[in-house]
């Protein structure tokens, strides 16, 4: 008969459990918050992580989903600057990118904007090796391409967010998770 010590603490000391619907959004501007809100409305991850280069934005924007989160059904809401916090993402929504310059092409756009979707997307890959890829940045159609050549993952698994796609991701939370298209 095991001691009372020894159930104790057998039952206190449950295992890490790797979550099965975590999404990760990259970016804590204004179209970041907006996925975030939209994704726990749905009730759709049992993690939601953020990850991005500015600290202090960061964590007031996680502070105040946080606070709001107790209303909902997500029990984990993180962020960080590392993107260790993206590991075992399901889905990756990139929201970041640069800003675009008046007078500017959105040729340029792209091309400033790989540096960063080259070092976003090599450490996303490396942390989610099998997640989604949904690119919301600016120019979407342009930074989609670039984040499917950079990231290697099959044409599938690699997507865009405008209004027609932003229609088809809402159809598809309704449908209840069904990222397979």
């Amino acid at each position: 008969m095991a001691s009372l010590k020894g159930q104790v603490t057998v039952n206190l000391l449950k295992e890490e459990q790797v979550p099965q619907n975590k999404i990760t959004v990259v970016g804590v501007g204004a179209v970041a918050m907006a996925c975030a809100i939209s994704i726990l409305m749905k009730d759709l991850p049992d993690e939601l992580a953020f990850v991005d280069v500015m600290e202090d934005k960061l964590k007031g924007e996680m502070m105040d989903l946080q606070r709001s989160s107790l209303c909902l059904r997500t029990p984990k809401i993180y962020s960080g600057k590392d993107y260790n916090v993206t590991a075992n993402s399901k889905l990756v929504i990139i929201t970041a990118g640069v800003c675009q310059q008046e007078g500017k092409s959105c040729l340029n756009l792209v091309q400033r904007s790989v540096h960063i979707f080259k070092f976003i997307i090599a450490n996303v890959v490396k942390s989610s090796s099998n997640c989604k890829l949904l690119v919301v940045s600016n120019p979407v159609d342009g930074l989609t391409y670039v984040a499917w050549k950079i990231s290697g993952f099959p044409k599938k698994h690699v997507g865009s967010g405008c209004n027609l796609h932003s229609a088809w991701f809402h159809y598809l939370m309704e449908k209840g998770w069904e990222f397979t298209h």
